[in-house]
């Protein structure tokens, strides 16, 4: 499943954006704490396979990745789920934007929810700088992980994001 481009201007990116944002909120707006959850955890290099998960509720995210030079980076995690609970998001990415490790593979993998929108970028925005997506060549999206291409990932990776539909049972 290759990532959604519906608009060549950023439009739906902008979409998106605003959702997950807004997702986020929603602890704040209605003065719960389980609608969304952020940690801050150490991407370390070495070579080494390392995992870091976050869970809300029934649903749950990994960011598994391997990566190499430099010294350990300070990496955040968020998930987040809508009021109604039928979607849930997670955003991985490196807060100071660009990451200096060479990352020999990743994959962010959500469960209790099938991904409708996953991307990958090998520069997180910030300080009025707009995110720089992978090319879609080099990561893919499957029903509920977003990964990189084996032989085709420049190893650069400084933000994921993904917004999933969750399994909602109708009365």
């Amino acid at each position: 499943m290759a990532a959604p481009r519906l608009f060549s201007d950023g439009r739906l990116w902008d979409g998106l954006v605003a959702v997950v944002f807004l997702l986020q909120l929603l602890p704040l707006a209605f003065g719960t704490e389980e609608a969304s959850s952020t940690a801050d955890f150490d991407v370390r290099p070495g070579g080494m396979v390392h995992s870091f998960t976050k869970n809300l509720g029934d649903y749950s995210c990994t960011f598994t990745y391997a990566a190499q030079g430099g010294t350990n980076e300070q990496w955040q995690m968020s998930v987040a789920a809508s009021e109604d609970n039928t979607l849930f998001s997670c955003s991985v990415w490196r807060p100071q934007g660009k990451s200096y490790l060479f990352f020999t593979q990743f994959k962010a993998e959500v469960k209790g929810a099938k991904i409708e929108y996953g991307m990958a970028y090998s520069t997180a925005a910030v300080g009025g700088q707009s995110d720089i997506p992978l090319k879609e060549e080099e990561f893919h999206v499957t029903e509920t992980a977003v990964s990189h291409k084996e032989g085709k990932f420049r190893s650069e990776l400084s933000k994921l994001l993904i917004v999933a539909k969750t399994a909602h049972d109708e009365l």
